[in-house]
């Protein structure tokens, strides 16, 4: 899980496909960080992308840095403690001025049943499961 989340912090932006009904949906992201041991995205809960993943929790991420590039196949789970809102926004100061613990938008969401695989040209692929 360290990987992963070294991987897509080096990366600065990755991507999060959700569905939309029957069509994919696919946005840019860029908060990841581990809490209690899990690795945590977070959004707003006033976004689509909230509400699509409140119908179906089955995400994929996708990011490229330098000549590797990573997909992660993962349920996304909503942690709405205000200990885990923390904890995000301590890692990113940055959201503050949009988000703030228990204000009824900020989302934080842990990846669970994760299959991430790194991928390169020049090597096999590594597989990481969490």
């Amino acid at each position: 899980m360290q990987a992963v989340n070294d991987f897509l912090k080096s990366a600065g932006t990755y991507y999060i496909a959700t569905m939309d009904g029957d069509q994919p949906r696919v946005r840019p992201f860029g908060t990841v960080h581990i809490f209690e041991g899990k690795l945590y995205i977070q959004t707003g809960k006033k976004k689509d992308v909230a509400k699509q993943i409140a119908v179906n929790p089955k995400v994929e991420i996708s990011g490229c840095d330098g000549n590797k590039w990573i997909r992660v196949a993962a349920e996304l789970v909503e942690d709405g403690r205000a200990e885990a809102q923390e904890s995000m926004l301590d890692a990113y100061p940055n959201l503050r001025g949009m988000y703030a613990v228990n204000d009824g938008n900020t989302a934080v969401y842990y990846l669970k049943n994760a299959t991430a695989t790194i991928y390169s040209f020049d090597g096999e692929p590594k597989i990481i499961k969490f």
